[in-house]
């Protein structure tokens, strides 16, 4: 089964800020070599709610696709995973298995869906957006994101992305599939939905669920598997 993992690092100190710059280029070298990596992406993120057009400096981000969780337990433990996680102030790993996916990512798919939903989830939305339209795009969605973010559900949500302003990418976990359907059905994220295929935002998208196998270290100082069983629980 296809193992899928979100490796977060937080970089706080100006010369590692400069330092994983340069990785943004130098990683694409090294990553084609870790064996059992099917699928990477290299990924900035953005400030406040996460989802904004200004990049956050500090915040960085690696997804990755996997042939098993055997090899993706054996490869963070290579370059450039490791070198990032020792030079990083605080890094954590999501450890993912795809449930749904529909769309594509780079004229792919990069996800292999198997079984269904079991206890919370993470879903994933990536766009390519139009120039033509990129303005009203981020016009309409910080407010959005800050909905996400006052949702009493949200366990954890990021925004991030490989190309600023067009190449986006939103990632969130939620205490069930029933949970997060209903949130994407109402308000201002229906809008939008609506706007997006109305007008034709996007030149490509994708949308991808996952269950959460695992996570190791911490996110701002949470422990997010803690937090995300707690919520089960509560339930």
């Amino acid at each position: 089964m296809q193992t899928v993992t979100l490796n977060l690092f937080r970089f706080d100190r100006a010369l590692t800020r400069l330092w994983v710059l340069g990785q943004m280029g130098a990683a694409r070298f090294a990553l084609p070599h870790v064996k059992g990596l099917n699928f990477w992406k290299l990924c900035g993120s953005g400030t406040g709610e996460g989802f904004t057009p200004k990049p956050n400096w500090g915040t960085w981000a690696i997804l990755a696709g996997w042939d098993s969780r055997e090899q993706a337990d054996a490869g963070l433990q290579r370059p450039p995973f490791s070198q990032w996680r020792q030079r990083a102030d605080e890094s954590m790993t999501l450890f993912l298995e795809p449930y749904a996916a529909r769309g594509k990512w780079a004229g792919r798919q990069p996800f292999v869906p198997e079984g269904g939903p079991d206890g919370a989830i993470a879903a994933m939305t990536r766009a390519t957006v139009k120039p033509a339209h990129a303005l009203r795009f981020w016009g309409r969605v910080p407010d959005i994101s800050a909905k996400v973010g006052t949702d009493p559900n949200v366990i954890f949500k990021i925004g991030i992305g490989e190309v600023p302003l067009l190449h986006q990418v939103t990632f969130s976990i939620w205490p069930d599939a029933d949970t997060m359907a209903a949130f994407a059905r109402r308000g201002e994220h229906a809008e939008a939905i609506r706007a997006v295929r109305d007008e034709n935002w996007f030149n490509e998208e994708l949308y991808a669920r996952f269950r959460i196998t695992g996570c190791e270290g911490t996110w701002e100082g949470r422990d997010l598997m803690s937090a995300t069983n707690n919520t089960q629980e509560a339930a």
